[in-house]
């Protein structure tokens, strides 16, 4: 669970993956109990269950009088209200038999494939994009640059500050850092297309900062047409997945870096797939020495990739 102590002096964060240090801030900077009752309060709605309610756990572990107090109480009974609502009109519109000469609906990828077409359209679709609540907090949804049949096709994570302020994807310190990575192992970052498997920004904020936060796999999976679309509409020779969310949404599951590094992976339609760590990983390493090896690795795997394309074209 992500996590800050917010004191005058100093303040300190854990986002999932590492400790980070922000200036202290004052108390009027610092969230108040009612915005963080308010963020349960939309948290609770979005994931109420009402086969899961256990009103008697509730009895036995907290007094009547005090549940007043639970900031979820007042939103039980009109939730559960709704859901009879639901399954009522669910069960009033009964299913309809397909007409013997329906075709079988097409699989989700084979859709995104007809509708690939032209990256600017895509661009356009996704920038009015409400499959998840990222949008409301984000600036701008970031989609994925680089040429319209590029041979490589980078995913990271999702697009950090810098990259929801500019619009672009990799312009930040994580960009920074790729880009040297890149050339290093004879790459020209202008021709490959680069993209995020989550296209919003994802934050909490603390004071006048926004602090990062790992898109969950319900965020990932809403998202993971525009990234199914964009694969269908560049049709790459191969694809790296940076970072745990990358590869999740590139395989369709979770898929353990460690494991699957330096190895050659097919996907459909003939692509290949290859699995590393995410820039801003390195840019999170506090020793130096383990930063400056990662890197090496970092650049190692990138250098795989340019010989499997290498080899590709000579094919």
């Amino acid at each position: 669970m992500p996590w800050s102590i917010l004191t005058p002096d100093l303040c300190a964060h854990w986002n999932g993956h590492a400790v980070s240090f922000t200036p202290g801030v004052t108390r009027s900077e610092a969230p108040t109990e009612d915005r963080l009752e308010k963020t349960w309060r939309s948290c609770y709605a979005s994931i109420f269950n009402p086969a899961r309610l256990k009103v008697q756990a509730m009895r036995n572990e907290m007094p009547k009088k005090c549940w007043r107090n639970l900031p979820e109480a007042s939103l039980i009974k009109p939730l559960i209200a709704s859901a009879i609502r639901t399954t009522e009109a669910m069960i009033a519109n009964a299913a309809t038999e397909p007409h013997k000469s329906q075709k079988a609906p097409e699989s989700s990828m084979s859709k995104h494939k007809t509708s690939g077409g032209d990256l600017e359209t895509l661009r356009a679709e996704a920038a009015d994009c409400r499959a998840c609540p990222l949008w409301k907090n984000a600036t701008q949804t970031v989609f994925g640059e680089g040429p319209r049949h590029a041979r490589l096709m980078l995913v990271g994570e999702q697009p950090g500050d810098k990259e929801d302020l500019a619009g672009k994807p990799f312009v930040g310190p994580a960009g920074q850092m790729l880009d040297r990575a890149l050339e290093q192992a004879g790459i020209e970052r202008k021709k490959v297309y680069v993209t995020n498997a989550v296209k919003h920004f994802k934050f909490v904020p603390r004071g006048k900062i926004r602090l990062h936060q790992k898109p969950a796999t319900p965020e990932i999976r809403a998202c993971r047409q525009w990234y199914e679309r964009e694969l269908a509409s560049v049709k790459p020779t191969l694809v790296i997945a940076m970072g745990a969310t990358a590869a999740q949404s590139v395989f369709g599951k979770i898929t353990p870096i460690n494991r699957n590094r330096g190895h050659v992976i097919e996907l459909t339609d003939g692509i290949r797939a290859l699995v590393t760590v995410h820039p801003s990983y390195l840019l999170r390493l506090p020793d130096a020495d383990t930063k400056a090896r990662e890197y090496d690795r970092f650049v190692d795997d990138l250098r795989l990739a340019a010989e499997v394309l290498n080899d590709a074209h000579a094919a």
